[in-house]
C-alpha cells in the first residue's frame, strides 16, 4: 500500500469536512439562539450514554460471570448506570443543576488547594503569585456557579456555542482548503 497524497485526501473526504463545519456551526448558532432547550439536549444525550453504557456493563457482566470472578463489579456499575440514566430522563433540570454544582465544588476546592500551595512553591521571584491568582478565580467562579446556577449553565452551554462555531467556521475553511487542492 503506498502513501496516501493530500490531494488524495482531500478528493475522498472534502465533503465530510464541509458537512462537520455546517453541523458545528449549526450547534453554535442553537446555543446562542435556545439555549435552554440546548442545554436540555445535552442533559438527554449524557443519560442516554449513561443508560446505554449501564445496559452493556450488565450485559457483559454476565457474560464474564464464568471468566472474570469479581464480574459482580460490572454487574454493580452496570445497574448504578442504568439507575441514574433514568434519573437523568425523569429529571432533566435536577441533573443540570447538581452537574453545576459539582463543577463548582471542584472549582472552589481546586483554587483553595491552589491558594495554599501558593504559599508553600517558592521561586526564584518569589512566592508564585501566579498559582494565588489562579486560585482566587478558581474559588470566585465556584461561588458564582453555587449562588447563580441557572447562569452558569447557560453560560456553559453558550461557551460550547462559541466554540462550535469557530470550530464550524475552522472546518469550513478546511473544506474549502481540501477542494481548492483539487483544482491545482
Amino acid at each position: 500500500m503506498g502513501v496516501v497524497t493530500t490531494r488524495e485526501i482531500a478528493r475522498t473526504y472534502w465533503w465530510l469536512v464541509l458537512l462537520r463545519g455546517i453541523f458545528a456551526l449549526l450547534f453554535g448558532i442553537v446555543a446562542f439562539v435556545w439555549p435552554v432547550w440546548t442545554a436540555v439536549l445535552l442533559v438527554y444525550l449524557f443519560g442516554a450514554y449513561i443508560l446505554i453504557d449501564g445496559i452493556m456493563g450488565v450485559v457483559l457482566a454476565f457474560q464474564e460471570r464464568n471468566v472474570y470472578t469479581r464480574w459482580w463489579l460490572i454487574l454493580l456499575g452496570g445497574i448504578i448506570g442504568i439507575i441514574l440514566g433514568i434519573i437523568v430522563f425523569l429529571s432533566p433540570l435536577f441533573t443540570a443543576i447538581a452537574l453545576i454544582y459539582l463543577i463548582a465544588a471542584w472549582a472552589i476546592i481546586t483554587g483553595v488547594i491552589e491558594v495554599i500551595a501558593a504559599f508553600f512553591v517558592l521561586t526564584v521571584a518569589g512566592r508564585e503569585w501566579a498559582l494565588l491568582l489562579s486560585g482566587a478565580i478558581s474559588i470566585i467562579l465556584g461561588i458564582v456557579m453555587f449562588r447563580i446556577p441557572v447562569a452558569s449553565l447557560l453560560a456553559f452551554v453558550w461557551l460550547i456555542g462559541v466554540f462550535a462555531f469557530i470550530y464550524g467556521i475552522v472546518l469550513l475553511v478546511r473544506a474549502v482548503q481540501f477542494r481548492a487542492l483539487l483544482k491545482v
